[in-house]
């Protein structure tokens, strides 16, 4: 199944990646996914000929981030101080991390969208 542009996308939709079936829409799906992993895998080939497997990789990249957040966040307030940080950068430290967080799950959001748009494009060929 293909998108048209005039077929309302997801707000969860990166701004980065042209609507579902307008000129290109894999491309530039594709150069934001490979954003979001480690350039090693990104530079691999099978990853450049396949946005759906990329798009996967991504999906489980961000989510192995949100799981480090989510422990930098609960450890923090325990840890700390104990590596000698004053009350002030703990503090910046936390609401860095919660902030962190919610950006990830929202790229988290996002990720899902351009895969499953990914997916239901290739399904039709």
């Amino acid at each position: 199944m293909t998108l048209t542009t005039t077929q309302r996308i997801s707000p969860d939709w990166p701004c980065q990646v042209k609507t579902p079936g307008s000129y290109d829409w894999e491309r530039s799906a594709a150069k934001w996914l490979r954003e979001l992993v480690p350039a090693r895998y990104a530079s691999y080939p099978l990853m450049l000929r396949q946005p759906v497997l990329l798009g996967r990789h991504a999906q489980i990249q961000v989510q192995q981030e949100i799981r480090v957040a989510r422990t930098a966040l609960q450890t923090a307030r325990a840890d700390l101080p104990r590596l000698g940080m004053p009350e002030s950068v703990i503090e910046h430290t936390i609401k860095l991390y919660a902030a962190e967080l919610m950006q990830l799950q929202h790229i988290a959001r996002s990720v899902r969208c351009v895969t499953q748009a990914l997916v239901e494009s290739h399904a039709g060929r």
